[in-house]
C-alpha cells in the first residue's frame, strides 16, 4: 500500500513515518513537507539509509493545489495521514495569517484532493486545544463531543480545519478519521516547544523562561504511543469519528522545569519567570476511553521513563538542534507580548 503523509519532516510526521516502515514492511510512505523551519529532512536520515526506496520525498506545499492534486495522480495513495500544519502558539500570536492558510486552507486543498482521487482514508490529526481550556480544579477531561472553544489563533485554525473534515464526511461521503492528542514529546522535536526548549537551554546553562503561570498544566504524551495510536485509528476506528489520545499524566510548567534540571543536575536557579502569552490556556486533558474500549490501545511509556530517555537523546544531539536554536534565539522574540493587547487570564 501506499500512504501519504504530509508535515513528514516535522517532529511527530518523522516519528510516525519511521514507525509505519518499520511496522509495514510492504508499504511505501509519500512524505509531503513544505520543509519550512520547523521541517528538517535529516529527522528521517536513518529511514533513507535503511528504507530509502521506500520513502518517496515531496517538496511542497498542501496550501498548493496544482501540487497536490499532481502528488495525488503520481502516486494514488490509499491513505492519507494529516500532520502538516503550523503549531507553535507563540508564532501564531504575531502571525496569524500563516496559520490559517497552512492550517485551513491546506487542509481544504488536502480533502478535495484526497475526494476527487477516492482514497480509502484521509486521517487528520489535530489537537486536545480545540477544546479550549479547563480550569485547574475541574474533575472532568475533554470527550468527544464536547463543544469546540479555541483561545488562540492556533488552536482556532486547528478547530476550522477539524470541522471541514467532518464536513467533507457528512457532505461527500469522504472516509475521515479525527485524533485529538495531548501534548507530544520525545526526539527530534523543534527546541521551540517546552520541553525541549527548557533541555537545551538547561544543557547551555541557560535560563529556562517559565510564563507568570507556571503552575498551569498540560497532559504528556511520548510521540512513540502517540504514532501507535494513529496506526491503529486508521487500521481499525470508524469512518466519520473522532479519538482522543491522551496519556492521563499530568505535570506543571514548573514541575517540568524542576524534573528536567534535576535530571541534568542543574540549578533551579536557572528558572527565570517572564511575561505571558496571551490566551495562555490554563489545562488540557483528554478522556481516552474511547479509543481505549474500541480499539485496545493505551499508552505504554509512563512520563517518569520518557522524559529522561529525551533529555538524553537532546544531550546526545547537539548537532541537531544547535543551530536551530540559533535560529530561534534570533526569530522569535517572546518579550514582543507586550506590543499585543492581552485580556484578563482566567486563573
Amino acid at each position: 500500500m501506499k500512504i501519504l503523509v504530509t508535515g513528514g519532516a516535522g517532529f511527530i510526521g518523522s516519528n510516525f513515518i519511521r514507525y509505519w516502515l518499520a511496522e509495514h514492511p510492504d508499504d511505501t510512505v509519500i512524505d509531503l513537507d513544505l520543509l519550512t523551519y520547523a521541517g528538517d529532512r535529516r529527522n528521517l536520515a536513518d529511514v533513507d539509509a535503511a528504507r530509502g526506496e521506500r520513502h518517496v520525498f515531496v517538496h511542497g506545499d498542501i496550501a498548493g493545489r496544482d501540487l497536490v492534486r499532481r502528488t495525488f495522480a503520481d502516486h494514488r495513495p490509499a491513505l492519507v495521514v494529516n500532520f502538516a500544519a503550523e503549531s507553535h502558539n507563540s508564532r501564531a500570536v504575531l502571525d496569524p495569517a500563516a496559520f490559517v492558510r497552512t492550517n485551513v486552507l491546506g487542509t481544504q486543498t488536502l480533502l478535495d484532493a484526497a475526494r476527487e482521487a477516492d482514497v480509502e482514508r484521509f486521517h487528520h490529526v489535530s489537537t486536545c486545544e480545540v477544546y479550549g481550556d479547563l480550569p485547574l480544579d475541574a474533575d472532568r477531561a475533554f470527550v468527544e463531543g464536547d463543544p469546540y472553544r479555541p483561545r488562540t489563533p492556533y488552536s482556532a485554525s486547528k478547530a476550522a480545519a477539524d470541522l471541514l473534515v467532518r464536513a467533507y464526511h457528512e457532505t461527500f461521503g469522504l472516509p475521515i478519521s479525527i485524533t485529538n492528542c495531548a501534548n507530544n514529546y520525545g526526539p527530534w522535536q523543534h527546541p521551540e516547544k517546552l520541553i525541549p526548549l527548557f533541555v537545551t537551554n538547561a544543557l547551555d546553562d541557560r535560563p529556562l523562561p517559565l510564563y507568570g503561570q507556571s503552575h498551569h498544566r498540560r497532559e504528556w504524551l511520548h510521540v512513540d504511543d502517540h504514532c501507535r495510536a494513529i496506526a491503529a485509528v486508521v487500521a481499525f476506528g470508524r469512518a466519520g469519528e473522532t479519538y482522543h489520545v491522551g496519556s492521563g499524566e499530568e505535570r506543571s510548567i514548573e514541575q517540568i522545569a524542576d524534573a528536567i534540571l534535576d535530571l541534568l543536575g542543574k540549578p533551579r536557579a536557572l528558572k527565570r519567570y517572564v511575561v505571558d502569552r496571551p490566551g495562555h490556556d490554563r489545562r488540557y486533558i483528554l478522556d481516552r476511553a474511547k479509543i481505549t474500549a474500541e480499539l485496545g490501545w493505551q499508552p505504554t511509556i509512563p512520563f517518569a521513563a520518557g522524559l529522561p530517555a529525551t533529555v538524553t537523546w537532546y544531550a546526545d544531539h547537539r548537532d541537531w538542534w544547535e543551530p536551530k536554536n540559533e535560529l530561534l534565539r534570533r526569530d522569535l522574540d517572546e518579550t514582543k507580548w507586550r506590543s499585543v493587547p492581552v485580556g484578563t487570564d482566567p486563573a
